[in-house]
């Protein structure tokens, strides 16, 4: 079996184009982390990072180029909302499913791209996949009620995309969509109140009797099974696998939180004692030379099963295949355990760090609400993920999930 961490297609452009978007996000970093804590108690990301996020081209980079996108791949993606995360989390993932929508606004047709950037090609998507709607067939398209609960980005997005039931011409539900509305056709309840993730500003989007004109549903079963409706069939990031690419999404937050709680205890130990014991400072003490050895290797693995994941629906897409199930379910495994080494790796260096990690004016505080919110994701779920590859590697195809 090879393993690869970055898709051997990547051109020497490809991977300078990576370098210098990892770096104008790594710029953000001090900002973003000044920002936090309003972040928080704003229960929204400030309107100050998003400009600087916008001005730096990064809610760009997985639009197509047609619009004046990046259209880059998903390794690039992954190490953009790290770099972020690394100083807010909220910032970090609101970024993340924003730029995730501008990708599943591209495997819609031709017509529906068009509705959303055709005017503004800078406008900005955010999303719910839950098919929490009732559709109802009409003249040209359906009409569209119901409520979608944590649409992470709902604050600084101009459209949305929301899941709804597939309807037959009669009107009869048979599976699940998603359409796409204009913002201003939906209204916002503020329903986001959680201990984690509070700056993402995730509330319910609501419709009520929205027509939406019928090129602008899509199947989700069928983007499933790479069955999508973009006719630009060169545009190698829409091939990619559309579950896989779904997931691995997730994982960039949590790789840049527990980066940033791993540098936080670097830079405290030398100036930090322990207290009742004799060492003066904890760079001293085994017990953190220990712990901060085990969170960094968490990390590092970490991040190689989430490169491994990333390069291999990356490489898919580049070479035009869909992987088979088998393959769709280790991607999801790589996202889980990725998603949870980071989370021990968190709650390692919350230990080493002592008591007042828990102190309000501590950033580890939040780091680990927040790595504790994100880390359970429904898509993310590693024990679901482990589940469904455990199933398919015993020739096992369906039963768990439609989300494979």
């Amino acid at each position: 079996m090879s393993i690869i961490l970055d898709r051997p297609s990547a051109t020497a452009e490809d991977r300078r184009l990576r370098t210098d978007l990892v770096e104008r996000a790594a710029k953000l970093v001090p900002l973003l982390a000044a920002n936090a804590k309003r972040a928080e108690d704003e229960r929204r990301v400030p309107e100050e990072n998003i400009r600087l996020i916008e001005e730096a081209g990064l809610f760009t980079i997985m639009q197509p180029r047609r619009f004046g996108g990046l259209e880059v791949d998903f390794r690039t993606k992954l190490e953009v909302t790290r770099e972020l995360a690394r100083g807010c989390g909220s910032t970090a993932w609101a970024t993340s499913l924003m730029n995730v929508c501008a990708w599943f606004t591209g495997l819609w047709g031709a017509q529906a791209q068009e509705d959303v950037w055709g005017e503004n090609p800078r406008n900005r998507v955010a999303g719910v996949f839950a098919p929490s709607a009732t559709a109802r067939v009409v003249e040209g398209g359906l009409v569209v009620t119901g409520k979608w609960g944590w649409a992470s980005g709902c604050l600084h997005s101009q459209w949305a995309l929301v899941g709804t039931p597939a309807v037959e011409g009669e009107g009869k539900s048979y599976d699940q969509g998603m359409v796409l509305i204009p913002m201003s056709e939906l209204t916002i309840e503020d329903t986001w109140f959680v201990v984690g993730m509070r700056g993402t500003g995730s509330n319910t989007l609501v419709a009520d009797e929205v027509f939406v004109p019928e090129h602008r549903f899509i199947s989700v079963p069928k983007m499933t099974l790479g069955e999508v409706a973009t006719p630009f069939k060169d545009e190698a990031l829409y091939r990619s696998a559309f579950v896989p690419g779904a997931a691995i999404i997730l994982v960039g937050p949590q790789l840049g939180l527990a980066q940033a709680a791993l540098d936080l205890v670097l830079e405290k130990a030398p100036k930090r004692g322990i207290s009742y014991t004799f060492y003066d400072n904890q760079t001293k003490a085994p017990v953190v030379q220990l712990a901060v050895a085990k969170a960094a290797s968490l990390i590092d693995t970490a991040h190689l099963l989430a490169y491994r994941a990333a390069a291999e629906i990356d490489e898919n897409a580049h070479n035009s295949v869909f992987p088979d199930y088998t393959a769709r379910a280790k991607a999801r495994m790589d996202v889980g355990q990725a998603i949870v080494t980071a989370r021990e790796a968190i709650r390692e260096l919350v230990t080493a760090h002592g008591a007042s990690s828990f102190a309000e004016s501590s950033p580890m505080q939040r780091i680990w609400r927040d790595s504790e919110v994100a880390s359970r994701h429904a898509v993310g779920n590693p024990e679901i993920s482990a589940e469904v590859y455990g199933r398919a590697l015993l020739g096992i195809h369906e039963g768990v999930s439609p989300l494979v």
